[in-house]
């Protein structure tokens, strides 16, 4: 019987011995057709392999606790936390990135960046807000334009001002931000401002003899801030208000904290008829007196563009007021008046009362808090008979008595353009109120009038709110109809019909 062996593969048959036949292979079934040859390493099934499955995973202690894996940073986030850490230095890297980027950086920017890298390159109203916020804690932005890159400017540039001292603070830093400012101011509002650092002199006496000036009033006068240098720079500057005094100065009262000298008169002046595009200024509770208002007058007499002049809470007088009357009766674009709380008189109320007959722009009159007496409200109320322009006046707590209420008798039975007359704290009493109403009685156009304090009587004063409510009904349906006609002259010339969120309204339109 022959023995059969399995020979290895490969080897030859042996010498003196028969073949040995291979035996047949058996054959393999499909599952083990698909296993892999011996010298391949499996691989591990994915659902084993997961880099989520911490149960796969080796426990890694890390130098920073709070690394992740699944919290790795994208590229383009390491880039701009690098260019908002390095934004000082690197700041002209901003206009190279894209639009969604530069909103990320300037999100993440710090609020304590110099003027100087963020003022003319920085547009973005978010950052200007975050820097508002940041600095102050009451924010109107709706008092600056509704732009807070703008209210960030001014304020800024304000408190500079305010807390500046002649011949002691650094005027490098405010000339630097004015030069950075000046594009983006349109108003400047100066509340108060220091006087120089009084110069002590070394005497035993020096506290009583100080004291014993200020309580009468004889300090020597000193020099506030010179604007000079600063409102030129300001190209579109259109309103100024400023106070020549000092806030909250406690038990540091001095008389010369609150000194408008004839310098610095002048000097405001010269600055503001060197500002062709102001339109509004302001100077109040300033102590300005005749001399100086004749001063700052004959400066502004062939001003451009001033519409708006406020010197209330002044020591005007008579030859102030003349002063203001012949800028009434130049080529002056005043519209808005106001010489509240001043000390016009009888002569002074007449120069302003012939002004207002030849004047033919000014709309707004404010002449309250004076000391016109009656015949000087006579002479205002005259004048109401020839102008046609004026649509608001106020002449409250002037001493007027029943003679100027007569004269108000024909104002109101003619005068067809003023709208609001306040004559409060007057002693007109019950007879002043009779002319009144009879006068009302006439008018269709006036909206409103102010008679508390008067004595009218209640029986005068209610028959003149009737009339007042008449007349108010009767303007808003004017108003109605004038926009509804207004809307269809708006509707005709648009023939081609529009899609609903491109049609829009005239400005004047008004919707009842």
């Amino acid at each position: 019987m022959l023995e059969v062996k399995e020979d290895t593969e490969g080897s030859p048959p042996s010498k003196g011995l028969s073949p040995v036949v291979p035996l047949s292979p058996k054959p393999k079934s499909p599952i083990e057709l698909k296993k892999p040859s011996l010298d391949v390493i499996p691989v591990e099934s994915a659902s084993e392999n997961r880099i989520g499955d911490w149960r796969n995973m080796r426990r890694i202690i890390a130098e920073d606790p709070e690394w992740s894996l699944a919290t790795v940073p994208l590229l383009n986030e390491l880039v701009i936390k690098h260019i908002v850490k390095n934004f000082e230095n690197k700041s002209e890297v901003l206009k190279d990135l894209l639009t969604k980027d530069q909103k990320k950086v300037l999100a993440q920017i710090s609020t304590d960046l110099p003027l100087k890298v963020t003022a003319l390159l920085v547009d973005d109203e978010g950052f200007w807000e975050r820097c508002c916020h940041a600095r102050w804690e009451l924010c109107d932005v709706s008092s600056f334009g509704n732009s807070w890159k703008r209210m960030y400017f001014e304020r800024n540039l304000q408190q500079i001002i305010e807390l500046f001292v002649p011949e002691a603070s650094d005027s490098d830093e405010l000339d630097d931000t004015v030069m950075l400012s000046a594009n983006f101011i349109k108003k400047l509002d100066i509340r108060q401002l220091l006087p120089p650092v009084p110069q002590k002199s070394k005497g035993p006496d020096f506290d009583e003899i100080s004291e014993a000036a200020s309580d009468a009033g004889d300090d020597s006068e000193s020099d506030h801030f010179n604007f000079g240098p600063v409102l030129k720079k300001l190209s579109f500057l259109e309103e100024f208000h400023v106070t020549y005094g000092v806030r909250d100065c406690g038990m540091n009262f001095e008389w010369s904290l609150f000194q408008f000298t004839a310098r610095d008169c002048l000097q405001l002046s010269e600055c503001i008829a060197a500002l062709p595009n102001l339109k509004v200024f302001r100077l109040h509770r300033s102590k300005m007196d005749d001399d100086k208002v004749r001063v700052f007058i004959s400066h502004i007499l062939d001003h451009p563009g001033l519409i708006e002049l406020d010197l209330s809470h002044n020591i005007i007088g008579d030859r102030g007021a003349r002063a203001i009357g012949k800028f009434l009766n130049n080529h002056s674009k005043l519209v808005k008046l106001n010489l509240c709380n001043n000390q016009i008189r009888v002569a002074g109320a007449q120069a302003i009362a012939y002004a207002l007959t030849k004047n033919n722009l000014l709309q707004y009159l404010n002449l309250r808090l004076n000391r016109m007496g009656d015949e000087g409200g006579q002479a205002i109320t005259r004048a109401l008979m020839k102008n046609r322009t004026l649509v608001e006046v106020n002449l409250s707590s002037n001493d007027l008595v029943e003679p100027t209420a007569a004269i108000l008798n024909q104002v109101l039975s003619q005068n067809l353009v003023l709208r609001y007359l306040d004559l409060s704290c007057n002693r007109l009493g019950p007879d002043g109120g009779k002319q009144l109403q009879e006068g009302m009685e006439e008018n269709k156009t006036i909206l409103h009038i102010d008679l508390r304090l008067t004595e009218v009587g209640q029986e005068a004063e209610y028959c003149i709110n009737q009339i007042l409510r008449r007349n108010q009904e009767a303007d808003r349906e004017q108003r109605i109809k004038d926009s509804e006609e207004i809307n269809a002259q708006y509707r005709k010339k648009t023939a081609e019909p529009q899609a609903a969120h491109r049609f829009q309204l005239p400005t004047t339109a008004i919707l009842a």
